[in-house]
């Protein structure tokens, strides 16, 4: 009874060491540790030092990692965004932002910072729509607001000069002079002449804020400016352009002064 006993105790030895070397249990034994999330202190480190080539090296490892707490995550990638829209690499500062907003939308600085990256890059229909999120999610946000506000303008002011790009200053369908029918077919020379009518507006408006008697003097020289225009316009040795740009550069300059 004894010697079965004991046949039995060694079987059960045997197997137990036959499992443990048996390749599932191997491949337990050996499987990654529970916890493979890295450190944020030094990404914080670099962020604090305000140091850009650390930033980017020390908190990239840390923004791929799938176990890191996703706090810390936003941080790092705002963090890396900001480098990247130091450097003018408004793209990927952009699709570290996009990551941030999926972490987290409710953000309404990180809307705004976007909104600001888009407007550089000339998307303005989603600039605005980032300021209006930002609004939306931030009343109070006063940046926001003015960023919305003055792209909203800037959109208004483009959609005018669209309106009016390649016209000038007057009706083509009534034009009857020669050189106005030549400025009406040029879209360069059109552009000038509405040009060259807008900023004379201006100059006559602000000399005469000072003396109606200067305001006149003023116009009074864009209608000799006209008239000779008119009366040379058809000469071989006159340059139709030339004479508006240098006109256009005159009125500027005044204005500047």
């Amino acid at each position: 009874m004894q010697r079965h006993f004991t046949t039995l105790m060694a079987a059960a030895a045997i197997a137990g060491a036959v499992a443990l070397l048996s390749p599932g249990r191997v491949f337990a034994a050996t499987s990654e540790p529970a916890d493979q999330r890295i450190d944020p202190a030094p990404c914080v480190a670099a962020v604090t030092a305000n140091d850009d080539e650390q930033i980017v090296a020390i908190c990239s490892p840390l923004i791929d990692n799938e176990k890191t707490v996703k706090a810390d995550r936003i941080k790092a990638l705002i963090a890396r965004a900001e480098v990247y829209d130091r450097k003018d690499m408004i793209d990927r500062a952009i699709a570290d932002y996009d990551t941030v907003l999926r972490l987290d939308p409710t953000l309404a600085d990180i809307f705004n910072a976007r909104g600001e990256l888009w407007r550089r890059n000339g998307v303005r229909p989603r600039a605005l729509a980032d300021f209006a999120a930002a609004i939306k999610l931030n009343p109070d946000q006063a940046a926001a607001k003015a960023n919305y506000k003055s792209l909203a303008l800037e959109v208004e002011r483009l959609g005018a000069m669209i309106a009016v790009n390649n016209r000038p200053s007057f009706n083509c369908a009534t034009a009857t002079r020669a050189v106005d029918k030549a400025i009406c077919a040029s879209p360069e020379l059109a552009n000038l002449d509405r040009e060259i009518n807008a900023v004379n507006t201006k100059v006559v408006r602000q000399a005469a804020s000072d003396s109606p008697r200067a305001g006149r003097a003023m116009q009074r020289e864009q209608d000799d400016f006209l008239a000779a225009r008119n009366a040379s316009f058809g000469r071989p040795d006159y340059d139709l352009q030339k004479a508006m740009r240098e006109r256009l550069d005159h009125l500027m300059a005044v204005v500047r002064n």
